[in-house]
């Protein structure tokens, strides 16, 4: 990596996502303009239950295999253009996909340094001490083996540990910083957090360390903001058609920042890509899979009700004012384990009496299903229908049944009674698709461990393997958290008269998953939006306008800065995404759900709603009608 002093700024791109993000991606960013690290996230909670699953059946495998598609191409390109790439892409198995990269380097005339980080598969550490353990002569050596490793037999007994498909350790980015600093040109892991993707570069580049927590916590909100790709330049944006119309590209480009020693950055992307960055959506991504003003890792836990965003241009947002503290006491540990076999199906219910049909159905089948006592039973009936319709469709309600048991004979009979109904229930029966065979769930647990119960390695290019020791624990002094972060609300808006409208109009929402909870980041798009909001939507408002989440702990939290309100409903997503516990599994569209509930809206914020919008649209017709006259000349 190019020392400080000849490079004060550090240009970290993002070309991934998600595993089956768009393949294309990583050759656009390594061409569409001036990049030192491409970063890509290719792992997710239910992305390790699929690779843990494909482990199973292969063991060389564990890895995203699109990325070594990628690389096809990418290598060579990477080279071309001094491009360092640094990817979680390794999965399960980061030692495995490191070979096949040196196979595909070979294979195409690229060389190229690799380095990899592992430690973070828990499961691989237990096996690998069972193994020692066989070999051991008598139980009582092989303990006293176990305890020479020094990691804590509380992990090998750990309850989560038991029938465990994958347990992984979210690692910082100590590990990818030494692969770089040892002239590593790829670097891929495991499971580190998102961010690592950007602090482990950022530590190489500018010779951080532990105590430099701002700069840190800089870096982590960075990170946080590219993670998710095209998420920060206008993807799945609530007001998408403000970056995503007619007069621009469809497809948003994807992000980069421009990080600097101070631990500040501005967001951008290529020119002439899709999409747009601007306070708005950089706002957006920075709620999305947050709780609350802490954001806690293993390198730093960020404040981010201390992050500060301002224009800096056109497609250019400036991030500073982070501040660090120092990070929890334990590591975060992803587990995932199967969880049976889920069986839908879905009726469909045309025309009159919808809910006397749906009865029907239910006592149908209540039989079969109280003869076979499966372990969870859904209903429910979607009002997809509407009166008179012109269309069929548009005349459809749609009840949705979901059987879960590990049995899967369970769901079998339940399938054969369904399609035994066909002539013998409501009319104009039918169903949306003939009944599966039903597909196997997991299920996501999060735990901790004392970090030091986790062998973090980097393996450098030369095949040394460096153990990276996690940061000392601290307390005491500035970066140490003290109680709940104290929040000022602004002033409430004067009374007046208000009208019933959509909350949407006046806020944009992004919702997702973290585990079995859905966080729902709610933001105003001016300050009196933001002096209206912070004091109406309180969590019994929000019970009501989403009333799924009643029976659940809701918690707000509140980030003046942002003008942003970041809900958690904890247990709303069940056993996490692969549970497919509800419709949204993901909770993605909850956000969307909660801007189309309608609200008393003040009228002078409705008011001023429309004059920005008239201001826009006549700045807009203005605009076209001299690019009309350019082209006519």
């Amino acid at each position: 990596m190019p020392e400080p002093a000849s490079a004060p700024v550090l240009r970290v791109g993002n070309a991934s996502g998600f595993y089956g993000d768009r393949f294309d991606a990583l050759r656009e960013m390594l061409t569409g303009g001036p990049l030192d690290v491409l970063t890509g996230d290719y792992l997710a909670e239910l992305t390790m239950l699929i690779l843990g699953r494909d482990r199973l059946k292969d063991p060389g495998t564990g890895y995203a295999r699109t990325f070594l598609g990628q690389l096809e191409e990418g290598l060579g390109l990477a080279a071309d253009h001094g491009v360092k790439i640094v990817a979680n892409a390794g999965g399960l198995n980061p030692a495995g996909l490191a070979e096949r990269i040196a196979e595909l380097a070979d294979r195409v005339g690229v060389p190229a340094r690799i380095g990899y980080v592992t430690g973070d598969d828990l499961l691989a550490e237990r096996a690998e001490r069972a193994e020692r353990a066989e070999r051991a002569e008598r139980a009582e050596r092989a303990e006293r083996a176990e305890r020479a490793d020094g990691l804590p037999e509380a992990l090998a007994d750990a309850p989560w540990v038991k029938g465990a498909l994958t347990a992984n350790a979210y690692l910082g980015g100590a590990g990818i910083a030494e692969c770089l600093r040892a002239g590593a040109d790829i670097v891929v892991t495991g499971r580190v957090t998102d961010a690592a993707l950007v602090t482990g570069p950022a530590m190489a580049h500018f010779g951080w360390t532990d105590d430099d927590l701002d700069p840190l916590a800089g870096a982590v909100v960075a990170g946080h903001i590219l993670e998710c790709g095209t998420q920060a330049t206008g993807g799945n944006y609530s007001f998408f058609q403000d970056v995503l119309g007619e007069r621009t590209p469809p497809r948003p480009g994807f992000p980069l920042a421009e990080i600097h020693a101070d631990g500040s950055a501005v967001i951008t992307k290529h020119p002439g890509t899709g999409g747009a960055v601007t306070v708005g959506t950089v706002t957006a991504q920075l709620l999305y899979e947050t709780a609350g003003a802490r954001y806690p890792g293993p390198d730093v836990t960020a404040r981010l009700d201390t992050v500060r965003l301002t224009a800096d241009g056109p497609d250019r947002v400036r991030v500073d004012g982070v501040r660090g503290e120092y990070p929890p006491p334990t590591l975060k540990v992803g587990v995932t384990r199967a969880g049976g076999h889920r069986y839908e199906v879905t009726f469909v219910l045309t025309g009159l009496d919808v809910e006397a049909k749906a009865r029907l159905v239910r006592a149908q089948l209540d039989s079969v299903l109280a003869a076979r006592h499966p372990a969870e039973v859904r209903w429910a009936l979607a009002r997809t229908d509407r009166s008179d319709a012109p269309v069929q469709e548009e005349a459809s309600a749609l009840l949705r049944l979901v059987v879960r048991d590990r049995d899967p004979e369970v769901g079998r009979a339940v399938r054969a009674a369904c399609v035994e109904l066909a002539l013998a229930s409501y009319p104009g029966f039918h169903i949306a698709a003939p009944p599966g065979k039903g597909t196997p769930y997991g299920v996501f647990e999060a735990a901790y461990v004392p970090p030091e119960a986790v062998r973090h390695v980097a393996v450098l290019p030369d095949g040394a393997r460096v153990p990276v020791l996690p940061p000392p624990a601290r307390t005491g002094g500035r970066g140490t958290a003290v109680g709940r972060p104290a929040v000022l609300l602004p002033d409430p808006l004067p009374a007046g008269p208000t009208r019933r409208a959509p909350l949407g109009l006046i806020a944009g929402a992004r919702s997702g998953d973290k585990g079995g909870s859905a966080n729902i980041g709610v933001w105003a798009r001016g300050e009196g939006a933001w002096r209206w909001l912070a004091h109406e939507l309180t969590v019994p408002r929000l019970r009501q306008l989403l009333p799924e989440t009643a029976g659940f702990v809701v918690e707000r939290h509140v980030l003046p800065n942002l003008r942003a309100l970041n809900f958690v409903v904890h247990g709303l997503l069940g056993e996490g995404v692969a549970s497919q516990a509800r419709f949204d599994p993901q909770a993605k569209a909850v956000g969307e759900w909660l801007r189309s509930r309608h609200v008393d809206l003040p009228e002078a914020l409705l008011r001023e709603l429309r004059e920005t919008r008239e201001a826009r649209e006549a700045r807009e017709l203005l605009e076209t009608r001299e690019a009309r006259g350019l082209e006519e000349l």
